[in-house]
């Protein structure tokens, strides 16, 4: 029963894990690591990259500075699922994808650009590292409460939009009954009308024919009397 209760909380914690970290990356030298994920887990994240600024002598952002994201499966001879390249700004840039199988993920992060920087070595003293680019991650791993929170405002955004289109399909389709209707009025005065002018074309034949046998009629009795048949 322990062993249950135990592997049952590493499983949680596994799929609800989230966590954040920063590291330095020299020049254009990409930085990867790996995550084992089971398959169908959802990865959320976001990452801020900063440039070292020498005359300031410390890290900023500048749009000269992009960084391109990659994630492959190791484990189908390093298939490429995600690529991403974006320019860095004071808003964190967020990525997401999911696992299509189990196994590992090697996510890697290059930088590229002007504001990709060389420093040749690391010069660290106080606990503070000089040179390069200072990349920060935050990423949540499983359909965590954060993940849901963060993307609340999205969801919610997206509902009203479905809600907006609803109605604008509920327009459409009382638009397009009214035409129907409009469309079965105008066709049954139509054949209304077909059939009146049918039944008047045959009153007035039948009105024709009667009047030329009545006239042949009257013809032939006028040439009998006349004895000129």
């Amino acid at each position: 029963m322990k062993l249950l209760v135990a592997t049952l909380a590493l499983f949680s914690s596994l799929i609800t894990s989230s966590h954040a970290l920063y590291f330095y990356l020299d020049g254009t030298t990409p930085k990867c690591f790996y995550e084992d994920l089971p398959k169908d887990t959802l990865v959320v994240g976001t990452y801020k990259a900063e440039s070292w600024n020498s005359q300031t002598n410390s890290f900023h952002v500048t749009s000269e500075l992009q960084i391109q994201i990659t994630v492959e499966e190791t484990f189908d001879n390093d298939h490429r699922v995600v690529t991403q390249t974006t320019t860095s700004s004071d808003a964190p840039t967020k990525f997401t994808f999911s696992a299509a199988d189990s196994g590992l993920h090697r996510l890697c992060f290059k930088p590229s650009g002007a504001g990709a920087v060389s420093v040749g070595g690391w010069l660290s003293g106080a606990g503070a590292t000089i040179g390069g680019v200072k990349l920060t991650i935050d990423m949540a791993i499983g359909e965590t409460s954060k993940i849901e929170s963060e993307d609340k405002g999205k969801i919610d955004s997206i509902v009203g939009k479905v809600r907006e289109l609803n109605g604008r399909l509920a327009d459409i389709r009382r638009e397009q009954v009214f035409q129907r209707e409009r469309e079965a009025e105008f066709r049954d005065q139509s054949e209304a009308t077909n059939g009146k002018i049918v039944r008047w074309t045959l009153i007035q034949l039948t009105v024709l024919g009667v009047t030329c046998a009545w006239q042949l009629s009257h013809l032939r009795s006028f040439f009998i009397k006349q004895k000129l048949t």
